[in-house]
């Protein structure tokens, strides 16, 4: 058996919703940690993001409820609509659908700005360590050792531990090395442009909408910031979707070009929202390709396991990837808190979740949320209905949704049955 001086207990690699989460619940049950991450400084980057009740109920036991109230919005219900400006479904989300948690709406970059604040303010200004990027990790008997560069490549300290999370995004090195020989993210067909712009509320104000489907054009807007400018305007997020060729590259920071989607949503002019006007004055605007892994058999080798997207990517169509980071981090912590920084607790964790993300990613395949927009769009031949019962059932399109939450576990009474993760 090897024994070495550790210079922290968990040693957490990526410092986004799920590292600093993890290193949130550590410091609750009172295990040492220390977050790294490669960028030279964290800033707040990225678009709009929701946080669903399952997610939002470990925030709270968390005690972060009231920052997220600062900086987002209570999500009150979610709609769908066809092209053609046709209503379809409309359902209530958070507390307006009988949960004790909210569902939040928001900035990515203002979330992780709570949590990485919270992080500083209760483990203190040198737990998360910028501008170093993870190469490789060595496996003792019960340490792990994390090798790392630097913003210029150059070789840093290395970090010893009782335990390694790779929490470092779909780009994982710890994954890489894990699993060498499994190539690129699978791209799905699908690409995804992504902004935001000050736009006047509409409907209930608090409404996450989707709209269209993939093969003409699915839009998905909601608002992430409230009345930003004095006047009553919000901060509105915008996701358009189109099926396109598969790119050459996966640029994650690339700048798109409105001339490139724009076509598809120029004549959606809907009674509430102007569409082509929300698109033209959105500046920047970013492109993504949507992508996601198989599954994994396994996350844990060895005193080294896997977190979040680096675990278990998946396709942004059920609001849901930064929930499964959350869920991860708490019910880790929540084996560490049974059994100790102990092979015994990764293996406890690696079991629960590498079963129940693998159910969630091959749903966001299949059956995610906007699955109702598709029956609808299939049915319908792509044309404006009379009736849309005489198409699909109002319980059909529900079940559509019941399905997913009871899959990614946020069904309501399940949630409210649950225990505590940790």
């Amino acid at each position: 058996m090897t024994h070495a001086t550790k210079d922290t207990e968990v040693l957490i690699v990526g410092a986004g919703a799920g590292g600093l989460i993890l290193a949130l619940s550590l410091k609750e049950i009172g295990i040492q940690c220390r977050v790294y991450d490669a960028v030279p400084e964290l800033t707040a980057v990225g678009v709009g993001i929701n946080l669903l009740p399952h997610a939002v109920r470990e925030l709270d036991e968390l005690g972060l409820v009231p920052a997220l109230d600062e900086v987002g919005i209570r999500t009150k219900d979610a709609s769908y609509y066809n092209r053609f400006g046709q209503h379809i479904f409309t359902e209530p989300a958070g507390e307006a659908a009988g949960y004790p948690w909210p569902q939040f709406s928001l900035h990515r970059g203002d979330m992780q700005m709570v949590f990485l604040n919270a992080v500083r303010e209760r483990l203190g200004e040198d737990s998360v360590v910028t501008g170093h990027r993870l190469t490789h990790v060595d496996l003792g008997d019960d340490t792990v050792t994390a090798h790392f560069i630097g913003p210029n490549g150059e070789d840093l300290p290395s970090v010893r531990a009782s335990v390694l999370v790779g929490a470092d995004g779909i780009k994982s090195a710890l994954r890489k090395q894990f699993y060498p020989d499994e190539g690129d993210p699978l791209y799905s067909g699908l690409t995804i442009w992504r902004g935001a712009t000050p736009m006047p509320p509409f409907l209930s104000g608090a409404n996450t909408v989707r709209m269209g489907w993939m093969s003409v054009g699915k839009l998905m807007v909601y608002p992430i910031r409230n009345n930003i400018d004095g006047q009553g305007n919000q901060l509105m997020n915008f996701v358009a979707t189109l099926e396109r060729p598969r790119p050459d590259l996966y640029d994650w920071n690339a700048k798109g070009r409105l001339e490139d989607f724009f076509p598809t949503f120029k004549d959606w002019h809907f009674d509430f929202l102007d569409v082509p006007g929300m698109l033209q004055k959105t500046d920047p605007i970013l492109i993504y390709p949507m992508v996601d892994r198989d599954p994994l058999p396994t996350w844990t080798f060895g005193r080294a396991t896997l977190l979040g997207d680096a675990a278990h990517p998946m396709y942004p169509r059920g609001s849901n990837g930064a929930g499964q980071a959350i869920l991860d981090a708490r019910i880790l912590a929540g084996s560490f808190k049974r059994h100790g920084v102990t092979d015994e607790a990764l293996h406890e964790y690696d079991v629960t979740r590498v079963e129940a993300t693998g159910k969630v990613v091959r749903m966001n395949r299949a059956n995610p949320p906007d699955a109702i927009l598709r029956e609808v769009h299939e049915r319908s031949g792509d044309k404006p209905f009379e009736r849309l019962s005489d198409i699909v059932s109002d319980e059909e399109l529900r079940a559509i949704t019941e399905r997913y939450k009871t899959v990614a576990g946020f069904q309501v009474d399940q949630l409210k049955r649950r225990r505590s993760l940790v």
